[in-house]
């Protein structure tokens, strides 16, 4: 049977598999929404995917985990952070993307990728669900609209309101009072989309600015959202087809390329903090991860290299 290789990601609001062929091409995919990291949610989307292909469990050369609960994903062959995943698959759906901003359904993202998908930095907002897909529902709710009319809503928006909470739990409030006080929903929804984009832009400045951006996750299906973050870029933002899937899409070609000798996994941190140190064949600075000297990373970074990246460097 020909090499497949799935890769699994499992965010905080939705699980999504993905499977590849040997080429690396998608062969099927699913994105099931669910509770709060459920493993109902990931079941449904391998049973999907797998039935979608053809396959069983037992076809597949290699599962590869990521995501917010990637330890919960069961009989995977190994783990990837969402970090490396997405940059892997981005550069493959979206060639010479340079910066990735994956904004989820609880968490945020901000990636330098370099021109053979490997990450040359990033930043997280993982802590609060402020600009996040929770931040939106919570906007949807306090103007009493479906998540689906947002987008209506803020592009009609013309009046610039200051939104100063950015909390997903005192916005709310502040919305309300807004509303109170006289001022129109659509002016309300642009502004507080604008808000989120500066927000972002903050998380972005923290790896620096590059080109071209493509915007990734549940949130970049919203043209209000992605309309805003080009404004605030004042950039072109690019939206893959499938935004939501290229953690895992990456997750399986990370797997594809692990079988076929093209990416060498050596470990993984243990550290919650590591000074990068050390050289690796690919001319990366670091002997424990796969970003540049001098760095900090938070606990559980990988440690991979891909061995042939100096052949696909032009």
């Amino acid at each position: 049977m020909a090499l497949r290789t799935m890769g699994v990601d499992l965010g905080s609001t939705t699980a999504k598999a993905v499977v590849v062929d040997e080429a690396g091409g998608i062969v099927a995919h699913r994105v099931v929404q669910m509770g709060a990291v459920s493993r109902r949610g990931v079941a449904a989307a391998i049973d999907a995917v797998l039935d979608d292909a053809g396959l069983e469990r037992g076809d597949l050369g290699q599962v590869i985990a990521t995501g917010y609960g990637r330890r919960l994903v069961p009989d995977v062959d190994r783990t990837f952070t969402e970090i490396t995943c997405h940059a892997r698959g981005v550069a493959a759906m979206c060639p010479g993307a340079a910066l990735v901003i994956d904004i989820g359904g609880q968490d945020s993202k901000a990636i330098r990728v370099d021109e053979v998908g490997l990450v040359d930095d990033f930043a997280m907002n993982d802590r609060c669900a402020s600009g996040t897909g929770r931040f939106f529902e919570v906007l949807a709710r306090a103007l009493e609209c479906r998540l689906d009319d947002l987008d209506d809503l803020a592009l009609a928006g013309g009046q610039d309101l200051e939104v100063s909470s950015m909390c997903a739990t005192f916005a709310e409030t502040e919305i309300i009072s807004l509303l109170a006080e006289g001022e129109e929903p659509t002016d309300i929804a642009a502004s507080v989309h604008r808000a989120v984009s500066a927000r972002t832009l903050g998380l972005v400045s923290r790896v620096g600015r590059a080109a071209p951006v493509v915007m990734t996750g549940g949130v970049a299906r919203s043209r209000a959202a992605v309309h805003f973050l080009a404004e605030s870029l004042r950039a072109p933002v690019i939206v893959p087809a499938e935004p939501q899937i290229s953690g895992a899409y990456g997750a399986a070609l990370l797997g594809l390329e692990s079988l076929q000798g093209e990416t060498r996994v050596i470990g993984q941190a243990v550290d919650r903090e590591h000074v990068h140190t050390g050289q690796q064949p690919n001319g990366r600075d670091c002997s424990t991860c796969s970003l540049g000297r001098a760095k900090y990373q938070p606990i559980d970074v990988e440690l991979w290299t891909a061995s042939i990246a100096a052949d696909r460097r032009p």
